[in-house]
């Protein structure tokens, strides 16, 4: 067999030293290539799921899987105990295992026998590690023993890895370079990105990232008097400064991109933050062209009396090849004597591919396992007849957000009366910037998406000056109460003067936080009201960007309203009264809140969006232009806006007209109902956070309860869990419960010929998907990489991330409280979104023949695609095949 195919990727062997000078080195070239490890990152106050791999998606899942896997042992599949303790739940059918299992057998070369192969990966397949008292019996001494005697040409698994200068240092014994060079990049790092917390700024910091540290560094006193002076020469431009400090370390050409890139994964959460800034700001990788230039000049200045070191990445695994050893003895049946009797390149294919099977295929196939079972159980829940059904006119229409918690509220809403509702991205389909009264701007719409217009929220004179004056007064005492605390003499009396009444508010707040916390409910409903606003609809040249015009045009206005009726399939049958409803979460005392509120709107919450796209629907120049679009709305038909607050499940009304007559009644009946409904909402999430106790009582008190409490660590359970998205008619879907997991958007094909509805779907909205559920896949796989770790031990830190301690990464992901219900229950199923789409076969191929992205997702494993066509009534799974095209497979008939 070809060891290409056998060892992991990323092995090279035997790579040509080639030198190279400055001049001919492409530091923006290699920086760009090297940037694709990492992903950007947002801050806090804006947090977007993003995609840790997004930038290598032109490679497949298990390839990158085994790059990291080799390169920092970072494991980006379940664990064997995730694996069982879903079989153990009933996730996994042991079926399916042995159905991939057997598809894999089958599309081996025949270099071993076959049936060699099956004993053995049979065995590997269901077991992490061979029994101990094989490893450990005499036998095995023996055989080791005399694979190591010198007599005998060992069976070693040479890698060559691609390692810095610091990890050579750290795998010899000296770990403390590695160390050390990671705390001073943080300490750089978190003084350039201060957003205002520290005290004093970081001198020359206008000047850039690079030039503000060659400044200050020859003066800092963590580095010695040699290292300093070592650095008072570095050149005064950041790429020379890279291109001399992989020449001084000696890194080969060939070499220097995959070293760029074990810099950046060895802090990628910092790196990830640089990386977003200079993107926000237009400088492409510049920021992380001087991140690497100041982290690769520390690292010479710090070692350069070690240099040369022996060649990165040379190294022998023997830890690999004694369990692969004992697999082959124990499981595959080979006996000492017959294994010492077979030649050395034959021993060598055995060795490599035990390997390679227990490192990628095992987990790979178990992972495909689990991804199946939950594939038929979301079909036979779609395919199962509805247990009751209505042909009564629906009196009311809400438009939901497509995240999955909205799943559960659109259900149980639709049971309680003649309610109807949509699903589609929460920005509504507006590319906005919004303007608040107070001065804040926040675009509104999706990472992937650039901000098209600025919509601004405006209030009377009056009322803006009484608006002010309160939030002036509250960023006053906020202000103050820092300056105190930053002061050398307030310092030390503040604590005597506000500290008697803090204590008294935390005693009682701690000791009867029932009464404190529905106490400030109250209050906040009644005086944390904001006064009435209007919003700049009407395209105006006075935005302060000439690049972003302010408001709307008509032709704009319409084109925005009728492309998302469109989308939805709602351009007929109008009820009196059409609800479109934004979200966000409630929660306190939450650095990631906003990881809680729409990712359809940058991070924020969806009402300014959903207010938006009501006022445009209602307005009478809209309605008309729409008639030429075949979109007919009647008089009597009012939309309204509404927010729906994920954390205690209810709508709190943000734009209400004045309604026709027939809209009335429907508001009134849907405002009597809704009571029911966030009580039975409730009560079906509740029950899934652990430690909720007996809810039987009021479970919408206990949801505010867990709102306010600023001890609450779980207010909910945000997206966890997720792992599909449907594309189609809500009738598909409307008498299943799909438990909170399923991202729902409307779609009818019908309305849709040329497949442009479609194709804006999946390059919008499933693309947002597929960051979140990747996001929640890699921090519950690898939760010390790509996750935060414990919420009560973070700090929040330069006012953009958090860390733990005072003197760590910058953590990308989320904390472990978001996927995990206890310390070894897992709650969140890391599984690859799986994309349902409602269409004939013809435009699921056009959509891949012009979409290339969303082909090579599916192709190289990043989600999985299942479309209905509706004319023939047939499940097909799209998959890819070893010949690098999508294969289409039909489920069995009975399953549909």
């Amino acid at each position: 067999m070809n060891r290409s195919v056998l060892l992991p990727k990323h092995a090279v062997d035997g790579v040509e030293n080639k030198e190279a000078s400055a001049d001919s080195l492409q530091v923006e070239e290699l920086v760009g290539k090297a940037s694709q490890v990492i992903a950007p990152l947002w801050p806090l106050g804006a947090f977007v799921a993003s995609h840790p791999w997004e930038g290598m998606e032109h490679l497949t899942f298990e390839e990158v899987a085994d790059r990291f896997r080799g390169s920092r042992d970072i494991n980006l599949y379940p664990s064997m105990t995730m694996f069982r303790e879903a079989l153990r739940k009933g996730e996994l059918n042991p079926a399916y295992l042995e159905e991939r299992f057997r598809k894999w057998l089958n599309e081996q070369p025949s270099v071993i026998p076959k049936e060699e192969v099956e004993r053995l990966c049979r065995g590997l397949l269901w077991n992490e590690e061979v029994p101990l008292e094989v490893v450990n019996s005499l036998e095995m001494k023996h055989l080791t023993a005399r694979m190591k005697d010198g007599k005998t040409q060992p069976d070693r698994f040479l890698f060559r890895w691609v390692r810095t200068k610091s990890a050579i240092l750290e795998a010899q014994g000296e770990a403390r370079w590695t160390r050390a060079l990671d705390r001073h990049m943080i300490k750089w790092c978190k003084l350039f990105l201060d957003e205002s917390q520290a005290m004093w700024g970081m001198p020359f910091r206008e000047q850039g990232f690079y030039n503000a540290w060659r400044k200050l560094a020859r003066y800092d006193p963590s580095l010695s008097r040699a290292q300093r002076k070592r650095l008072h020469h570095v050149p005064a431009n950041a790429e020379d400064a890279l291109k001399q400090a992989l020449l001084n370390l000696g890194v080969p050409a060939t070499e220097m991109e995959r070293y760029l890139e074990e810099h950046l994964i060895a802090l990628p959460g910092w790196a990830g933050m640089l990386l977003w800034r200079s993107r926000k700001s237009g400088q492409g990788h510049r920021l992380l062209t001087e991140y690497l230039a100041i982290r690769l000049s520390l690292e010479w200045a710090m070692i350069a009396p070690r240099l040369p070191l022996a060649e990165a990445g040379e190294g022998e695994d023997d830890t690999a090849l004694f369990p692969c050893l004992a697999a082959w003895v124990h499981w595959g049946g080979w006996t000492p004597e017959r294994w010492q009797s077979l030649p050395p390149a034959e021993r060598h294919i055995r060795l490599a591919f035990a390997y390679h099977f227990d490192r990628a295929i095992r987990p790979r196939l178990w992972l495909e396992a689990w991804e199946d079972t939950q594939e038929e159980k979301l079909l036979r829940n779609i395919s199962s007849p509805p247990k009751h059904s209505s042909a009564q006119k629906a009196a009311v229409q809400l438009i939901f957000c497509i995240d999955v918690r909205s799943e559960p509220f659109r259900r149980h809403l639709e049971r309680e009366g003649p309610f109807e509702t949509f699903g589609c991205a929460g920005f509504f389909g507006l590319p906005i910037r919004t303007l608040l009264p107070d001065g804040h701007v926040h675009a509104s719409c999706p990472a992937i998406v650039e901000p098209r217009h600025e919509v601004r929220e405006r209030l009377s004179p009056a009322d803006r000056r009484k608006y002010l004056r309160r939030e002036s007064a509250k960023l006053s005492v906020s202000h103050v109460f820092k300056k105190m605390k930053q002061g050398l003499v307030t310092s030390m009396l503040l604590p005597e003067m506000s500290g008697p009444w803090l204590g008294l508010y935390m005693l009682v707040r701690n000791g009867a936080p029932d009464r404190v916390i529905s106490a400030i409910h109250r209050w906040r409903k009644r005086f944390a009201r904001r006064p009435e606003t209007s919003l700049t609809l009407d395209h105006d040249g006075s935005c302060s960007d000439p690049n972003l015009p302010l408001g709307f045009s008509l032709d704009e206005k319409v084109n925005y309203v009728s492309q998302l009726l469109k989308n939805m399939g709602l351009t007929s049958a109008f009820s009196p009264l059409v609800v479109v409803c934004g979200h966000e979460s409630a929660t306190t005392n939450n650095p990631y809140s906003s990881a809680l509120d729409c990712g359809a709107c940058g991070g924020g919450a969806g009402e300014l969006n959903a207010r938006v796209f009501a006022e445009l629907c209602n307005l009478e120049e809209v309605r008309s232009a729409l008639v030429g679009k075949g979109i007919v709305i009647p008089k009597d038909t009012v939309f309204i806006a509404a927010e729906h607050i994920t954390t205690v499940n209810e709508l709190r009304w943000i734009y209400v007209p004045e309604l026709s007559p027939a809209a009335q009644n429907a508001f009134a009946m849907l405002r009597d109902r809704l009571r029911t409904v966030t009580r039975k909402v409730n009560l079906e999430q509740l029950a899934k956070l652990p430690g909720a106790g007996d809810i039987g009582g009021d479970p919408v008190a206990e949801a505010n309860r867990l709102a306010e409490d600023w001890s609450e660590i779980r207010p909910e359970w945000g997206l966890a869990r997720n792992y599909a998205f449907v594309i189609g008619r809500r009738q598909l879907t409307a008498h299943c419960d799909l438990e909170g997991r399923v991202f729902l958007h409307s779609y009818d094909w019908r309305e849709d010929p040329e497949g442009t509805s479609l194709a804006n779907i999946v390059a919008g909205p499933v693309t947002v998907a597929q960051w979140i559920n990747l996001q929640y896949y890699a921090s519950t796989v690898a939760p010390h990489v790509y996750g935060s770790g414990n919420k009560a031990t973070q700090t929040v830190t330069a006012g953009i991330g958090v860390m733990q301690g005072n003197g760590s990464d910058l953590l990308a992901g989320l904390p472990w409280q978001s996927v995990m219900a206890s310390d070894r229950e897992w709650f969140h199923s890391p599984l690859r979104l799986l994309v349902v789409i409602e269409a004939p076969r013809q435009y699921i191929a056009r959509l891949l023949e012009e979409n290339p992205h969303f082909r090579r997702k599916v192709n190289n494993g990043w989600l999985r695609l299942m479309s209905i066509d509706p004319e023939k009534g047939k499940w097909e799974k799209w998959e890819p095949s070893p010949g690098g095209y999508l294969e289409i497979t039909f489920y069995r008939k009975d399953l549909i």
